[in-house]
């Protein structure tokens, strides 16, 4: 049977929201300390299972540690031969076989909150739930995240968070993983106002999107500059509005594609700094 050990270790890295790496030896030939298949999972400070010890398991987790700090990449392989005439960093390993090891980086992967969960924000979530995320869905009125309302999320791909605030939603701001892309959305304009208003005072936020028209964001231009004192620095942060300049219809799931796009070249953006 299996060792499924490193299952556990990538689902707990998956909710510490860390990176790392599944190192598996990919093939053997001859003798090695342990068959092909047989897997470890390398975190920023853990290791989880082995692949062997010696020389083969240090010198993997030290180009998997590596790998970490240069996320995202592709994934890689490494040869080693098993002989006492073979110079290795961390001791001699004379199996007499040779070992290649497959490095697979885990990278964190993108965060988003919709504020609102409307019909737009249904119709995206939808979306977006299909794709490895934390998706996470912020809604003052409990019958937009009833459990029959988001059953079409149940097979998402995605990791769904709800979060059900009765007043202040702009609290849910500070229990976002960093990084966290912020899609505004709601009912209310005034909730709105009051989320583009504490997005801008919250440190280390991704992207920030605003649904609306000229008008509208004219309005809260006013509003966040008189009242909130922000500059127009600040305020070019927030993208309004939302999605793909060139896709101009109105239905809920024409918006919902568009705003994904654009999501989804900002995550490909990010990938490549």
């Amino acid at each position: 049977m299996p060792d499924l050990t490193w299952v556990t270790a990538v689902a707990r890295l998956r909710e510490r929201r860390e990176p790392g790496v599944l190192v598996t030896v990919a093939t053997v030939r001859g003798h090695a300390p342990r068959r092909a298949g047989a897997k470890m999972v390398v975190g920023q400070s853990d290791t989880w299972g082995s692949i062997g010890g010696g020389n083969v398991e240090a010198v993997a987790v030290e180009r998997a540690r590596e790998l970490i700090a240069h996320l995202p990449t592709e994934p890689e392989l490494m040869d080693f031969a098993l002989n006492d005439k073979v110079v290795n960093q961390h001791g001699v390993q004379c199996c007499g076989g040779t070992v290649t090891v497959l490095l697979e980086p885990l990278p964190v992967p993108p965060a988003v909150a919709i504020f609102g969960v409307g019909h737009v924000g249904l119709e995206l979530a939808r979306i977006l739930a299909r794709h490895e995320l934390d998706l996470h869905l912020i809604d003052t009125r409990p019958d937009m995240l009833a459990a029959g309302r988001l059953a079409a999320l149940d097979d998402a791909i995605a990791v769904i968070h709800t979060h059900h605030v009765a007043l202040l939603p702009e609290e849910v701001l500070g229990q976002l993983p960093p990084g966290t892309h912020i899609l505004i959305m709601t009912h209310d304009h005034a909730e709105d106002v009051a989320l583009c208003d504490a997005a801008l005072r919250t440190d280390g936020l991704g992207t920030i999107g605003l649904i609306g028209s000229p008008a509208k964001w004219a309005r809260f231009t006013k509003r966040l500059t008189t009242e909130g004192g922000h500059p127009p620095e600040a305020l070019a942060r927030i993208k309004t509005p939302i999605g793909l300049a060139d896709i101009t219809g109105k239905e809920p799931a024409v918006i919902a594609v568009s705003v994904a796009a654009d999501l989804l070249r900002a995550f490909e953006s990010g990938a490549a700094d």
